[in-house]
């Protein structure tokens, strides 16, 4: 029996290779001068200990102390961190080509960086500090910090945020997205939080790139704070496209927040399920007006009842 693989497998190998020469997007293969999301990843797990020195615990380490162990993840993080965005740094700006400048602005932002991170941190514990306050089913702060996937969609959103506040591309996006395949939040790294923030239950949020949200802000599980249109394609770029939320607004779940004129006042409450297109004044309370479900009585008729009336089980949406 003939092996047709080893016959015909050299030749279709060298049309594959042939293929990568016609120099498109997809063809480039200068893998080490383009950021490691491997490496990236590894640098946002070493962050999360650095937020929480206490609560997760690094076997490659020997912990003579807390300190010393955490002087060690730190001078890792920097020295990875600092690699990492001098690769990606040329992808923002093709024209940066001197190896010394971009070198010198690697460091200079690592450098940033790592001195914002005590604010950081001040942030998060007001995070960890709202979810407990808001959720009654929550033991304790440690229980939250340990498996409340909101929480940590949340703190990668404040490191990446900052990444992205001092310039630097890819990178931030990378971290942003690790969190939503972790937890199904999709929080853009451009997006603007105030204190104590916090998501219950957290699958299926989308928070846009121009979202700004101001303190005290609850929402729950499926919100989308998104465009209302993006037609326009790349011709809006750096405008504003997403909501603006003010503080203390609660937002339940499945509500849809659209466009960048769009402002919910302080301290509104949106309803389940809610479409807003337009911007609502503080203190509104916003609601879907019930809706009306068919239920099957004996199985051969359909009818309809109000919401507020008695159904069976056994229903239809």
């Amino acid at each position: 029996m003939a092996d047709i693989i080893a016959e015909n497998l050299h030749g279709v190998i060298g049309e594959i290779l042939a293929d990568y020469k016609t120099d498109r997007i997809i063809d480039k293969m200068d893998v080490f001068c383009r950021p490691d999301k491997k490496s990236v990843i590894d640098i946002l797990d070493k962050l999360v200990r650095i937020v929480f020195p206490g609560y997760f615990k690094d076997e490659h380490y020997r912990v003579y102390s807390v300190e010393n162990n955490m002087t060690m993840v730190m001078e890792d993080v920097a020295y990875l961190l600092n690699k990492q965005i001098a690769i990606a740094l040329p992808c923002k700006c093709a024209s940066m080509q001197s190896e010394e400048v971009i070198a010198d602005r690697a460091q200079e932002i690592t450098l940033a960086f790592f001195r914002a991170i005590p604010k950081i941190r001040s942030y998060i514990e007001l995070d960890v500090h709202a979810t407990f306050e808001g959720d009654p089913a929550a033991s304790s702060e440690a229980e939250i910090i340990y498996s409340y996937p909101g929480l940590y969609a949340i703190c990668v959103h404040r490191l990446a945020h900052e990444l992205h506040v001092l310039g630097v591309p890819v990178i931030p996006r990378i971290m942003s997205e690790h969190a939503h395949s972790r937890t199904g939040v999709d929080i853009h790294p451009g997006a603007t939080i105030g204190r104590s923030f916090f998501i219950d239950h957290a699958t299926g949020v989308v928070i846009g790139e121009t979202t700004e949200i101001g303190e005290h802000v609850k929402i729950y599980q499926g919100v989308t704070l998104g465009a209302l249109s993006t037609k326009g394609g790349r011709s809006l770029k750096d405008k504003k496209r997403h909501p603006t939320i003010e503080d203390h607004v609660t937002i339940y779940s499945g509500a849809s927040i659209l466009g960048g004129k769009t402002v919910i006042g302080r301290g509104a409450i949106i309803g389940g399920n809610a479409f807003i297109t337009k911007s609502v004044a503080p203190g509104t309370q916003i609601s879907v007006k019930n809706q009306e479900l068919r239920y099957d009585k004996s199985r051969d008729e359909l009818e309809q009842v109000d919401f507020e009336g008695e159904a069976p089980w056994f229903y239809v949406i």
